[in-house]
């Protein structure tokens, strides 16, 4: 019983540690959008066949992933194992410009995904992946 109750405590700890750390939990969101936006990717340019159902799926998991990381990025978080510039935090309006597109373009996308027209659904794909490298290119070290 001992050691369950240590067990339970030390997981405790370590997700109230997590949860206080916002560069792994926004480095965990970062990470969620590659399954979603590899299996998109992936029908996209026929590498697996193009099924309308998945695709919006996922084109709605990625517009909900949009949503999450930027509460991760306070004041102060720039040090430390980041991949983030300093850009962020002292250029917010083009930051926050940059967030702003990106949400744009992954609702659109949801949107697009939906109708199930694969040939809109590429345009507003490339569309998507641009607003990730525009940030990138900008407020991502390399």
């Amino acid at each position: 019983m001992k050691k369950l109750l240590m067990l339970a405590l030390a997981a405790t700890l370590a997700g109230q540690a997590f949860a206080a750390d916002p560069i792994a939990q926004r480095k965990d969101v970062f990470k969620q959008y590659k399954p979603v936006v590899g299996g998109m990717g992936k029908m996209v340019k026929g590498e697996t066949p193009y099924n309308k159902d998945e695709f919006a799926k996922l084109a709605g998991e990625l517009e909900a992933l949009s949503q999450k990381p930027w509460q991760h990025f306070p004041a102060g978080s720039g040090t430390g194992k980041t991949d983030a510039k300093p850009e962020i935090w002292s250029k917010p309006a083009e930051w926050q410009k940059a967030i702003d597109n990106h949400k744009a373009a992954t609702a659109k996308l949801k949107q697009v995904a939906a109708g199930g027209d694969l040939g809109a659904i590429k345009v507003q794909f490339g569309a998507t992946q641009k607003t990730c490298k525009a940030c990138h290119d900008a407020f991502r070290k390399d």
